[in-house]
Formats: C-alpha cells, structure tokens, sequence
C-alpha cells in the first residue's frame, strides 16, 4: 500500500502534538552545556636572598605537591603558575620574572634554578617584585577566575627608593584588578611584621608567619613508588612528532628523568599530570571540535604526543613524514607501524588506569595524614593550601577536605 503525507499535515500534526504536551505540563529535556571548568592564576613572589635558602629548597621539594594540591577542587581547575624571585638593588639581579603558564615543568625547572644569595642591609625590593607581580603578569580579566600572589620573605620593604611604587598603592591596584595578595613571612624579624599584614589587609588577602626554613615536610606514601615508576614507563611511550628539541619533547625528558627523583616528588607530580591529562582526554573524546584542532596544530608542530595525535584521529598515520617520526617509529614498515601504535596504545590505556587508581589511592592517603595533622598546619605548602581553600570558595571553587 502507498503512504504519500503532505508535508504541511506532518508539520501541523508535529506543532500540535508538541504543543499538546506542553499543555498537559510534560518536559522538553535539553542536554546541558558542560560546566566551565574553574581556573585557579597563581604567582609565588619569592625572597631569594641568602637567608631565604631552607624555604626555597624546601619550595623545590614541594612544588608538585602543591600544584597537585591546588588541582584537587572538584571538578580539576585550570591551574596556571607564575614565579618572581627578588632580592635588592646592587645584587647579582632584582627580580626575574617568569610569568603565569599551564606548564608546571617549566616552573617547576625554573624554580630548581634559582639559589639563595646576596642581600646586604636589611629591607629587600619587595616594592618592585610586588610591582611586577600585579603589572607583568599575564593575569585573566575574567571575574570568575581565582587569581592570588603568595609574597614570600622575611625582610621589609625598602621604602627608600624614591623611583619604586610604593605597597600601599600596587595592594589599591592589584584589589581593582582582583588579585588577592598574601603574605608570608619567614622567622620572625619584627620589622617585617607591620609591612607583611599591611600588605594582606590591603590586598583582601592574608598573613601568616612560619618558620625561616619554611617547615616543609614532605609526605611519602606508599604509592610512590608505584606511580612514579609507572609514570617512567608511559614516557617512554611518548613522543613528539617532529622537532626533538621542541618545548614539549623537552618535557618529556624531564618526566623520564623526573623518574630518578625522590619517589614523593616523582609521585605528586605524576598526580597532577594525571589530573590534567584526564580531563584534556575527555574534551578529545567528546571530540570537541578546538581540542581536536589545537591538538593537530600542536602534534604538527612538535608539541604533543603523537600517539594521542593519532587515537583521536589529529594525525593521520598513512599522512606523516618519515623525517619527523621517532627512530622507533622510522624503522618499521606501514604494516609494523600500525601494529605497534595500536598495541602502545592499548598498553598505555591500562597502564593509565591502574595510575589513576593507585593516584586515588595517594590522594586519599594525603588527606588522611593532612587531617591527623590538622594542628601542625604551619608550614609554607600547608598555609598555602589553606588559604586558596578558603579564599577560591569566593569563586564558587570549592574542595572536598
């Protein structure tokens, strides 16, 4: 039997159908948007003259547990870094400034850099490394966006120097450009005391004073291990198509390398790279159409994983140029190739799952020691992660310890 429908029926049928269920108060279901993710700008504004030695090692050891710190709110932050070290006219330099990146290993190597020295009279040029925090950095207009400085030292200002900005006027414009400033002063010189709460209270932040060493103490696990020596393996899967010298196969040596690191150390920053990593996967699964376009963009240039570059179909094997394989790749004929892609790829899934398993597992273990603890909360990452607990709650960002 022939069924012929005039097509102005079908639409009136469809109008009046829609419209009787709204009548009779049934719910048109619309998919909701995925949430944006919170973003957390920090800037740490470091004393690095000769007595800031005990903090700033300590800082070293303890940089990836703070980020991965930082990057435990729910659902996983965007997390951005900035460093300034600081000491004082006449020594070896002022301030070196390196401004707010997503890129952790680069601060985390930029740190590693920087030594205690110099320092003659008493104040520092806390004016002008507070200057360039609030000015040189790349900081977010986005209101939404949690944006804060740590000042970190243990000597007062110069208030001296007739050319510098003076605190009280960069705490008014850091306020109007919303960044929280606190401050955190390293022993107990009673000069730095009045300046430090000034500074916090101007700047809607807060003051604390630890340690001159920064009381630091790191916390193993025992998952350490584990993670970092399985973090080892997955970067030996890891390559970057085209330049070998590029930023990211930079990158990727200092994960094989970060494998000779304390286990702690290797383990906190196998944490955060996880958290990062997972939630970059699932825009690529959900094939967003920019994550996918920047991932081509970044593989074609040498600036991501090329077997990721591959899965979510980024790069097209039968596309790539021999010249800018990996050597374990360049050997092989087309048939080897595929077969070897395909199986790294199923053997990396698994070894990422048991990471993030055995990643939970280190989280958890954290907060238990941080909460058996909760009354020894005086060293610098601890007061660091109070604050940005407390204060990111402003913002809507908030943490389940």
């Amino acid at each position: 039997m022939n069924v012929s429908i005039d097509l102005k029926v079908a639409v009136g049928f469809v109008t009046t159908f829609g419209a009787g269920l709204a009548a009779l108060g049934s719910t048109v279901i619309v998919p909701e948007s995925p949430a944006p993710r919170p973003e957390i700008e920090v800037c740490f504004v470091l004393d690095t003259t000769g007595s800031m030695g005990g903090l700033i090692e300590g800082a070293k050891r303890k940089i990836w547990s703070i980020a991965n710190d930082i990057a435990s709110a729910k659902p996983t932050p965007v997390v951005k870094m900035g460093l300034i070290g600081y000491r004082d006219r006449g020594d070896a330099y002022v301030t070196r400034v390196y401004d707010l990146t997503d890129n952790i290993d680069d601060i985390y190597e930029k740190l590693q850099a920087f030594k205690a020295d110099g320092g003659g009279d008493t104040p520092e040029s806390v004016n002008q490394a507070l200057q360039e925090a609030t000015t040189r950095m790349a900081w977010s207009t986005n209101t939404s966006v949690y944006k804060v400085i740590f000042l970190v030292g243990d000597a007062p200002p110069h208030m001296d120097y007739q050319d510098d900005v003076k605190f009280p006027e960069i705490c008014e414009a850091a306020v109007r450009k919303d960044l929280v400033i606190n401050t955190v002063q390293c022993g107990n010189m009673a000069a730095t005391v009045e300046p430090w709460q000034a500074i916090a209270s101007r700047s809607e932040g807060s003051y604390v004073a630890i340690g001159q060493g920064g009381d630091m103490i790191v916390v193993a696990t025992p998952m350490d291990k584990e993670i970092a020596e399985l973090r080892g393996t997955v970067a030996g899967t890891r390559w970057a198509y085209g330049d070998p010298t590029a930023p990211f196969a930079k990158s990727m040596e200092m994960e094989r390398g970060m494998a000779c690191a304390p286990a702690p150390t290797a383990a906190a920053r196998g944490s955060f790279m996880l958290k990062k990593e997972a939630v970059t996967k699932a825009r690529y699964e959900a094939a967003e159409p920019d994550a996918i376009d920047k991932l081509a963009a970044d593989a074609s240039s040498g600036a991501a994983d090329l077997l990721e570059a591959l899965e979510y179909k980024a790069l097209k094997l039968d596309d790539l140029e021999e010249e800018k394989l990996p050597e374990e790749l360049r050997k092989l004929t087309k048939e080897e190739r595929v077969a070897y892609v395909e199986k790294a790829l199923a053997e990396r899934k698994e070894l990422e799952k048991k990471l993030a398993e055995l990643s939970r597992k280190r989280d958890e273990y954290v907060a238990a020691e941080r909460q058996k603890n909760a009354d020894k909360k005086d060293g610098f990452d601890e007061q660091v992660g109070k604050f940005i607990r407390e204060q990111a709650k402003k913002k809507g960002i908030v943490y389940g310890d």
